[in-house]
């Protein structure tokens, strides 16, 4: 599904106020479709619409078809041909073909199910929706389709008949001081689909001048990330130097599973680090999850290029590539 999606919510909103409501799901695609597979269009039986499954290229046919389905209490399976000149209108090179999954809620989509996946959603915890688009089954699984979530993909199993819409929560970025390389850093996460909070208690470097719009906390940074939490999608970026503002930050990170720890620093300086937190009592497995010095080793020369290197690092990480 698309990062920051809100399908599911607004579907059981609408629902839940007595409006007939369904979801339009991209289940698969071919050529250069518009969307991506897991894309969503809730459709209101009053005629609003909230997402999109083509950026406008289908959307009028999804709406009257599932206007109908509603009407009916059927799920529709659609197709579509995007052509050339239609894709070229919502700034694709070339058209392809997408597959829509068209499911009233209620008749088709059980409430009880949209709500237990929005909470779900709500509390941070991976989900994927499971529909056999033949039987018509349905079902939440958790812990389930491993490969899937960590690559945030969804899309049919090999019987192509199962198709599974990854739910992940959406992707977090701690660091941990407010230096020049997380001024770059920041934006490029953002772009990479990352919600960042910085944390640094000296005033002088966590600045909203310094980083216009974006989160700051000056708590200690184990009380900073006490408060913003910390989970299996959650990235922590260390840049102090400093033991005292990195170490209660890593050992709460070590502690919390999250999926990327990384710390600026020189080989030396690891060196020291993995002394300290072996006298804290973590393990060497434990302290094997921390990638120090940080990033990828491409030669990088500035602070940008050290952003690049941090920001390649942790998505190798993430999808399973380091």
């Amino acid at each position: 599904m698309d990062r920051f999606d809100n399908s599911p919510e607004t579907a059981l909103k609408w629902h839940a106020e007595g409006h007939p409501t369904a979801l339009a799901t991209v289940v698969e695609t071919w050529g250069s479709a518009p969307r991506r597979v897991g894309a969503q269009l809730v459709i209101a039986g009053d005629g609003r619409i909230e997402g999109s499954v083509s950026g406008g290229c289908v959307e009028g046919a999804v709406i009257v078809e599932a206007l109908e389905a509603m009407d009916e209490g059927e799920a529709r399976l659609l197709e579509f041909g995007v052509s050339d000149e239609d894709a070229f209108a919502v700034g694709l090179a070339c058209g392809g073909t997408i597959r829509v999954l068209v499911e009233p809620i209620g008749s088709v989509l059980p409430e009880p199910m949209l709500r237990d996946l929005v909470a779900a959603r709500a509390r941070r915890e991976p989900v994927a929706y499971e529909v056999n688009v033949e039987t018509g089954h349905r079902a939440l699984r958790r812990n389930a389709y491993a490969n899937r979530m960590r690559m945030d993909r969804s899309g049919f199993e090999e019987d192509g008949q199962t198709f599974v819409a990854v739910h992940n929560p959406p992707l977090r970025l701690i660091i941990v001081g407010a230096v020049h390389i997380a001024q770059a850093l920041v934006p490029m996460a953002r772009i990479a689909g990352y919600d960042p909070a910085i944390i640094d208690p000296r005033d002088a470097f966590a600045s909203s001048a310094r980083f216009p719009g974006e989160k700051i906390l000056t708590d200690w940074p184990d009380e900073a990330v006490a408060k913003l939490g910390m989970d299996t999608r959650t990235a922590v970026v260390l840049l102090t130097h400093d033991p005292k503002l990195d170490d209660p930050a890593l050992e709460s990170a070590l502690r919390a599973g999250v999926f990327y720890i990384g710390a600026l620093g020189s080989t030396r300086t690891h060196a020291k680090r993995v002394a300290r937190l072996t006298e804290a009592g973590f393990s060497e497995a434990e302290i094997a999850q921390i990638h120090g010095p940080i990033g990828l080793d491409i030669g990088a020369a500035d602070p940008s290029e050290i952003a690049v290197a941090i920001l390649a690092q942790m998505t190798a990480v993430l999808r399973g590539k380091a």
